[in-house]
């Protein structure tokens, strides 16, 4: 149930995403939310949900599965936690003004997307391969 939830919300920001800053912000909360969903159904210590870091949640999820060694790259996505949203978190420039490259958004978008697919199939079941 839990695991759901967070699923289903990692999956309706992926698909909110249309203004690049913004865009760029929902791949990062999307893919940090698909794998605490995904931790939700293997840890018990929920003090692993206190960090943002799609660098260090998918190391967590590494631990149960090897499947998820093969993520190494959604560690880029934490750049976007903070100054896609604050001008102060981005020195010298607005958010909004800044982020304007499709191609950035499309390599963002890539990347939440291979980790929601691979999560989805995990948490579905559709996935068969043998658990490490």
């Amino acid at each position: 149930e839990e695991a759901l939830r967070w699923l289903l919300q990692a999956q309706d920001e992926f698909n909110d995403a249309e203004r690049f800053y913004l865009a760029l912000f929902h791949f990062q909360q999307a893919a940090e939310k698909a794998l605490k969903a995904y931790l939700y159904l293997y840890v018990a210590d929920r003090q692993v949900f206190f960090t943002h870091s799609v660098d260090e949640l998918p190391e967590m999820a590494q631990e149960i599965d090897t499947d998820f060694a093969s993520l190494t790259q959604t560690k880029k996505l934490d750049q976007y936690y903070i100054p896609t949203r604050y001008p102060n978190g981005l020195p010298g420039g607005v958010p909004s003004r800044f982020y304007t490259d499709p191609k950035e958004a499309e390599e963002a978008m890539e990347l939440a997307r291979d980790l929601l697919e691979l999560i989805t199939r995990k948490i579905t079941g559709e996935d068969t391969q043998k658990r490490s």
